[in-house]
């Protein structure tokens, strides 16, 4: 096991960290886990809208959720 303070640059941490993730989690595992990590990018609203066929007006969300409400 390596430790951490040998560590000289930030490749070297990488595929340290890589290699403990797989041996810990297995490959499916730490891809899942880094998935998780992930903050992502981009405009989430912009591209939710271009792939939305319906979108809600105000008042159509308004009357659904009222349609829908537990008395």
């Amino acid at each position: 096991m390596i430790n951490a303070l040998d560590i000289k640059n930030l490749n070297e941490l990488k595929k340290e960290g890589l290699s403990a993730l797989t041996e810990k989690l297995g490959p499916i595992g730490m891809v899942n886990f880094i998935r998780l990590m992930s903050s992502g990018w981009g405009d989430y609203s912009t591209e939710r809208r271009a792939v939305m066929d319906d979108e809600f007006s105000e008042k159509e969300f308004l009357d659904f959720i009222k349609a829908n409400e537990k008395v």
